[in-house]
């Protein structure tokens, strides 16, 4: 009798309820003013707070979990796959803390601790001090949730492919333990590519999940390296031949796919040929490989003046996973107008002499600010950007974006996501008004300090900018 009980048990299905709903969905759209506790689990916007390290959790493939809980003992409400943004004293408590973005692995569903997941990367600047240095009892500065790579707050249908490539594992982790922890029903899909036998991070947790619920199909790759003899996962790179066995009904899927860039460029073409529409895939890139940053380093090393300060940010970003959003640095390109290409032109050099005697002043007078009057103008619009730097007005009109229109004009910027989320072109804001919509990019401090995000602003008025 009892093992017909076990057989009977094993083959029966779990009555569920039509697809999945997040369990703030109902609070965001009730007619009726919700409860404060309900209100406190809705992701409504990013928030800046402390945060408090409670507990360390060494993963495969290099990686490390820190599990965090807020300090003033608010629950973290996130959609599932999202960001924070931490400020790390990677150069001492008393110098300014380096910001890096890094994913959510934990599910939103237990919004009382958080955790992000860390992949070490030896020559890198955060990553390294991270790993050696955060401990329980560790309080850092955060800001978010950010991120528009999520799962939606309710999916009649549920289907789901996901794509995973090393450390891009840490925003789908979120999901699927999103999805494990709701009722409803749901068909999902996980292909996993990694490096080694040895180093899918999470693999114990995705063999549990795959063996109790039903609704979850794990699958595990190996690219062009060696392999055990004794690997029965998929080998090879990414191909259509592997989508269509994993996911034979891809099409009739919403795909999310995390890694690095060549792998989503991949899985972009591919997914197209196995007859996915672009509306039902979502990516979520790294930085670009450390060849492609030290080659945009050495380009920025022609203007002299700057390069020392944003080739280090930029070179700092090619750590592993989510140390700058997305994939690419926009590389400017010049404007044109009917004279030919627009140049900025530099600001003239002086000659200092070595033998002159020095200033009886009891202190050095200050380098004179330049005459934004004698900078060359170009473009059109009804406003001027003044770029004291680069020694060069713009003319822009209230509704461009700011960042778009002096890159074409030859003002070197640093920029990554383009959409106020990494922080990456942050720049110093002299004079002037501004409209700025950013996505948790910048902190509240550094707006009181002038800084602004040139991607997501538009100006109000004449400006004088620091690039």
């Amino acid at each position: 009798m009892i093992e017909l009980l076990t057989e009977t048990a094993a083959t029966q299905e779990p009555q569920r309820i039509r697809g999945l709903e997040m369990p703030w969905n109902r609070v965001m759209g009730s007619t009726e003013g919700p409860a404060g506790a309900a209100r406190a689990l809705g992701p409504w916007h990013p928030q800046e707070f402390m945060a408090e390290c409670v507990e360390t959790v060494p993963e495969a493939g290099g990686m490390m979990t820190f599990v965090f809980r807020r300090c003033d003992g608010a629950p973290l409400a996130f959609r599932a796959g999202q960001y924070v943004n931490i400020a790390f004293p990677v150069n001492g408590e008393d110098q300014e803390p380096v910001d890096r973005s890094y994913s959510l692995s934990s599910s939103p569903t237990e919004p009382w601790t958080f955790s992000v997941t860390v992949k070490r990367d030896a020559g890198g600047l955060v990553s390294p001090w991270v790993h050696d240095n955060v401990r329980p009892g560790t309080v850092l500065d955060m800001l978010g949730p950010v991120g528009a790579f999520h799962l939606p707050d309710a999916d009649r249908r549920a289907r789901y492919l996901f794509l995973a490539a090393g450390a891009g594992i840490t925003p789908v982790m979120s999901m699927l333990r999103t999805i494990h922890d709701l009722p409803g029903t749901a068909d999902v899909v996980v292909l996993y590519h990694g490096a080694e036998a040895g180093g899918f991070a999470f693999h114990k947790e995705l063999a549990y999940i795959a063996s109790v619920d039903s609704r979850v199909k794990v699958f595990y790759a190996l690219g062009d390296r060696g392999r055990p003899e004794e690997w029965e996962g998929f080998k090879g790179r990414l191909s259509a031949a592997m989508i269509d066995e994993v996911a034979p009904d891809a099409n009739g899927r919403q795909v999310y796919a995390c890694g690095p860039e060549g792998y989503l460029n991949t899985a972009t073409e591919l997914l197209k040929k196995v007859g996915v529409d672009d509306t039902s895939i979502y990516m979520e890139f790294f930085s670009g490989d450390r060849q492609t940053l030290l080659e945009y380093q050495a380009e920025l090393a022609h203007a002299a003046d700057i390069a020392e300060e944003i080739a280090e940010e930029i070179a700092d970003s090619a750590e592993g996973y989510y140390e700058s959003q997305p994939a690419a640095f926009g590389m400017y390109e010049p404007g044109y107008d009917e004279d030919g290409t627009l140049q900025a032109s530099g600001l003239p050099l002086e000659a200092v002499d070595p033998d002159a005697p020095a200033s009886t002043e009891a202190a050095a007078p200050e380098a004179a600010t330049p005459d934004a009057s004698s900078f060359d103008t170009v473009g059109t619009g009804s406003l001027t950007l003044s770029f004291l730097r680069t020694g060069i007005n713009v003319r822009i009109d209230p509704e461009e974006h700011i960042l778009e229109v002096a890159q074409r004009a030859g003002v070197r910027i640093g920029a990554n996501c383009k959409e106020g989320m990494c922080g990456s072109c942050k720049v110093v804001k002299l004079s002037g008004d501004i409209d700025m919509n950013h996505q948790g990019g910048i902190r509240k401090r550094e707006i009181d300090a002038g800084k602004f995000l040139p991607c997501c602003s538009t100006a109000r008025t004449d400006m004088v900018i620091d690039a």
